[in-house]
């Protein structure tokens, strides 16, 4: 039996935001910020946030949804909701 090591939270919000953003794993950097690139936009953040909640199963609050501003603040944020 091969063992198989839990997928990291980063790899798993990089693959959220790649697969949300329809941009390369490789884009997803802590440097990815919102409107820094034309695919996030408004209404792909709120795509982002679904896919976000989808992959972690938990419901983001609104003051949250706001301050996502980039990767690195999105892992931050998630941090959050998940050690709870």
């Amino acid at each position: 039996m091969n063992y198989m090591p839990p997928i990291s939270l980063h790899d798993r919000l990089q693959a959220a935001f790649a697969d949300a953003l329809q941009i390369a794993a490789a884009q997803v950097t802590d440097e990815l910020a919102y409107r820094g690139i034309p695919e996030w936009n408004s209404v792909a953040h709120m795509a982002l946030i679904a896919a976000i909640e989808d992959q972690f199963d938990i419901m983001i609050e609104t003051d949250d949804v706001i301050d996502m501003s980039s990767f690195a603040k999105a892992k931050t944020i998630v941090e959050k909701y998940v050690a709870q």
